[in-house]
């Protein structure tokens, strides 16, 4: 089977879509004359370099304290730790247990059918960005993802034709030969499994990351671990306001690594626990 190839605009190409995503979707296509497994291999900046362990986290000012666009802006260009396409699919559980990230649960449902209800604060932030990813790559629809993008992004950011979670469902159907939506017996499940939040600038505003554990299955399954990063910004008073996604550039790319290993722990990752299951409000 071919091997991945590395991308230049962060995008889904039919001709990378040929072994285990690394970076992104997995889609299985046993079956489908011509076409094999869907792969993501998310970009890698020519100027980017490997970080020191803990050093993905990028907390700086006091509580509410706000530094301005500029260091948001350099915040999210901060490079990630670098990982192979191999990290994605496999790796050896670590020794001791990763540290872990309570994350609050959704209490209602937003716009275009995306849970919210999340409180204003960085897990908060986590629990809306995987939230909104899951929606997107669980529905595997570009009109939905289009919605989606209009309701929950604010103006300058980067636009739904070049969001990655929207150039993912467009290789994805490509790949699978569906139309703009996919066909009901395809099935893609993405299930948050650690996170990390690399920065905050004062109350409103978080670069939040989450890994999610990805699947989908025609006549067979294959599973890849998928890291996103977003910002995302606070709109509304503190009760009844909401987190969307942030003005500014895409955020470095995050690194896609197997869950529960030490390479996951290195690049940052926590191991996602339920608020109300770990006893923390």
């Amino acid at each position: 089977m071919a091997q991945a190839t590395h991308l230049t605009d962060g995008s889904w190409g039919r001709p990378r879509l040929l072994a285990v995503l690394a970076g992104g979707v997995v889609v299985v296509l046993v079956g489908l004359v011509g076409l094999g497994l869907a792969v993501l291999y998310a970009v890698k900046s020519a100027d980017t370099s490997p970080v020191e362990p803990g050093s993905a986290e990028i907390r700086t000012g006091a509580a509410g304290e706000s530094h301005g666009q500029a260091h948001r802006d350099a915040v999210a260009a901060a490079p990630m730790l670098e990982v192979e396409p191999d990290d994605s699919k496999a790796g050896t559980p670590a020794a001791t247990p990763a540290p872990v990230l309570a994350v609050p649960a959704a209490t209602t449902t937003g716009p275009v059918e995306v849970p919210t209800g999340f409180p204003k604060s960085p897990a908060g932030a986590i629990g809306q960005l995987a939230a909104i990813e899951t929606t997107v790559l669980q529905g595997m629809s570009i009109p939905h993802a289009n919605d989606v993008y209009e309701q929950w992004a604010l103006p300058g950011g980067v636009g739904a034709a070049d969001w990655p979670l929207i150039k993912n469902v467009q290789a994805f159907l490509a790949s699978a030969q569906q139309g703009q939506t996919k066909d009901p017996f395809i099935t893609v499940s993405a299930h948050p499994t650690a996170a990390q939040v690399k920065g905050i600038d004062g109350s409103d505003w978080v670069l939040a990351c989450v890994l999610l554990d990805m699947r989908a299955v025609i006549t067979t399954e294959a599973r890849v671990a998928y890291g996103y990063c977003e910002r995302m910004q606070w709109v509304g008073d503190d009760q009844s306001g909401r987190w969307m996604i942030a003005p500014g550039e895409l955020p470095a790319t995050a690194p896609s690594t197997w869950p529960d290993t030490d390479l996951a722990v290195k690049a940052g990752w926590r191991t996602w626990v339920d608020a109300e299951d770990s006893g923390v409000n």
